[in-house]
This record gives C-alpha cells, sequence and structure tokens, in this order.
C-alpha cells in the first residue's frame, strides 16, 4: 500500500510539476505585455491587454517608434489617428482615467475622464493620480504629439514605497496595481506569479 501511494504521489508531482513549467513558458515577457508612451519628453508605460490589435501594435512598434498627433475631444480624452488600422475587437466599454483603447481600427484614444461606448481595449496607462495622468496627457490644452514604441527591457523603472505599501502587488514596471490578472508581479521584494 505504501509503495502505491508513493508510485501515485510521485505521478501527480511529476504532472504538476509539468503543469507549471508550460504555465511558466507561455507566460509573455515583460516587453510583450507593455509599450511606451511619450509627450513632450515624459515618458509612461502602457501595460497592454493581450488581443490580435495589441499583438500587431507590439509587432509594428518592434520595426521603430510610431508617431502621431492627438487632440481633446469632449473633454475626456485625447484622440489621434494612427496612421495604420489595426485589427478591432469591439465591445461595449465604460472607460476610466488612463484607459487605452481602438476606435475605429485606426484612432487611439487615451482617457482622462470617462466613456461609455464600443471600442477595442487595448491597455491602461500607468500613473500615480488623476491630476499626474491629466498633466502628462496635457488634458484640455490641445493638441499634443504622441510617440508610441517597444518598452525598454529595463526592469523596474520606479517604485514609490509608502507606509501602507505592504503586501501591495506591483508591475515589473513599478506601478501599483488594485487589479491583478496573471502574470508576473512583484510582492514585498518578491516576485509572484499570479
Amino acid at each position: 500500500m505504501k509503495q502505491f501511494i508513493f508510485a501515485l504521489t510521485a505521478m501527480l508531482f511529476a504532472c504538476c510539476s509539468s503543469d507549471n513549467e508550460t504555465q511558466a513558458e507561455t507566460l509573455p515577457s515583460p516587453e510583450a505585455m507593455t509599450i511606451s508612451i511619450t509627450i513632450d519628453g515624459q515618458t509612461r508605460t502602457v501595460s497592454l491587454v493581450s488581443n490580435a490589435a495589441t499583438r500587431e501594435l507590439a509587432d509594428a512598434l518592434r520595426q521603430g517608434p510610431i508617431t502621431y498627433e492627438a487632440h481633446d475631444y469632449g473633454g475626456f480624452e485625447k484622440v489621434g489617428a494612427l496612421g495604420r488600422s489595426l485589427p478591432t475587437s469591439n465591445e461595449q466599454i465604460t472607460t476610466e482615467a488612463g484607459d487605452v483603447v481602438l476606435y475605429n481600427g485606426n484612432q487611439i484614444v487615451l482617457f482622462y475622464g470617462s466613456n461609455s461606448w464600443s471600442y477595442t481595449r487595448l491597455g491602461r496607462i500607468e500613473h500615480e493620480s488623476l491630476n499626474d495622468l491629466k498633466a502628462f496627457l496635457k488634458a484640455g490644452q490641445g493638441s499634443i504629439i504622441v510617440t508610441l514604441s517597444a518598452a525598454a527591457a529595463t526592469g523596474i523603472s520606479h517604485h514609490v514605497t509608502t507606509p501602507s505599501a505592504k503586501d501591495a502587488l506591483y508591475t515589473l514596471n513599478g506601478q501599483k496595481t488594485d487589479r491583478p490578472a496573471h502574470g508576473v508581479y512583484i510582492k514585498n521584494g518578491r516576485k509572484v506569479v499570479l
């Protein structure tokens, strides 16, 4: 009986180990999950969702940066033509400040407010506060030049530590997240896989 339990435990361990190895191999690299956005010499990270549009955008950015002009619209967003079309997977979305979406397949919308419409979700600009985001996007100040580029694989770009940060989850770029999904995060200085 002991031999049977030992054999069963060994098989179970081998099965679980190979599943974990497979899962680790299929996790996207940090570079594939983020891009950089630069406005007026300031750069932020955009954490991407995984869909056909973001994969095509990331592939295009590996060839070089994309620069376009964006303008205020409706008092809640900056919108501009990307200069190319991306695949769409539109769904009704109520956006939040920081969201980045694709509109009509060829326009990038950067939100500093909220709107409800049919968009293809692309990702989210990492920011510390609404005022920080509005200043970065130059909300309400007219047209801006936006440059999207492949994110450099430099690890954590900046990290703010506060007394309440104990047990908080951070992205690999050092941004605190309240909405973790499957992926790799930092918690108390250690890597955590969710």
